[in-house]
């Protein structure tokens, strides 16, 4: 969940997640806040654009994330408009073809600090529920 309790959500799908909503239903399998965050590790490394940072995602992920246009564009824009990260109409260096490239910015580093701490806090908790040690069970 990010700070403003926005829903950028990443939906399990048939075994692999995406962010891109089937139907209400589905829903319930949310991981929310994550894509925001993934977004801004993506670009921790390297500016990049959309294609590229989905493909950045799918690929880590081994294809366990799926990311939907109809997701990432949106939180790009997001993003953007928070000042999290810039954006640039750019020649690729092996096409002839402009892309919009999303840079972080310093203010994008330090909410991805603030997102990587709350994951881990939230991760850390699900954990001590779902296996919690000897004395606590």
């Amino acid at each position: 969940m990010t700070s403003d309790s926005r829903l950028s959500t990443i939906i399990a799908i048939g075994g692999r997640l995406s962010t891109m909503a089937a139907d209400s239903s589905s829903r319930n399998g949310l991981l929310q806040g994550t894509l925001d965050m993934l977004i801004l590790r993506t670009l921790l490394g390297c500016p990049a654009h959309g294609h590229q940072i989905g493909k950045h995602i799918q690929r880590t992920t081994h294809d366990f994330l799926q990311m939907q246009h109809g997701s990432l564009y949106p939180a790009l824009h997001r993003l953007e408009k928070r000042g999290w990260v810039t954006a640039n109409w750019e020649t690729a260096p092996d096409r002839n073809r402009e892309f919009k490239y999303y840079r972080l910015t310093a203010a994008g580093r330090r909410q991805l600090v603030v997102e990587e701490s709350r994951w881990k806090q939230m991760t850390e908790a699900v954990a001590r529920v779902m296996w919690p040690a000897p004395e606590e069970a």
